[in-house]
């Protein structure tokens, strides 16, 4: 019976210095979704152990020091972890977003209704003339 000879790799074992394919701990970390000197306008959710705010940035948490919950900020991304990213608080973020989107949608209603009032107005002149 002949059995087929497998070349060994290098480094210790037989796998080699690196993990082996398919045999891991766990599902592995998906890619991130920040990068290191990118900047991310965040809402401060949490505070951590450490006293550092703590935002999320598509599921990633991102520790930011000298912030508190409910802060509005413009952050700089500093590290990336496997589990999580640190940032510096480059400024503050745009905490009326949300409040002028709102206001431009009232607004935008309103141009619509003056509008449409014209309309009407303008066109009950024509047919009575």
């Amino acid at each position: 019976m002949e059995y087929e000879r497998r070349e060994r790799r290098g480094g210790y074992g037989r796998g080699g210095y690196g993990r082996r394919e398919g045999r891991g701990f766990g599902p592995g970390f998906p890619p991130k979704p920040v990068e290191i000197g990118k900047e991310y306008d965040v809402e401060i959710q949490e505070t951590s152990r450490r006293g550092e705010g703590i935002a999320r940035i598509k599921g990633l948490v991102c520790f930011v020091p000298n912030t508190k919950p409910g802060d509005h900020v413009k952050i700089r991304i500093t590290r990336i972890s496997r589990r999580f990213c640190e940032a510096e608080v480059v400024g503050k973020g745009e905490a009326k977003a949300e409040g002028e989107a709102t206001e431009t949608a009232e607004t935008a209603e309103a141009a619509e209704a003056a509008a449409e009032e014209e309309e009407t107005e303008t066109g009950t002149e024509t047919e009575t003339m």
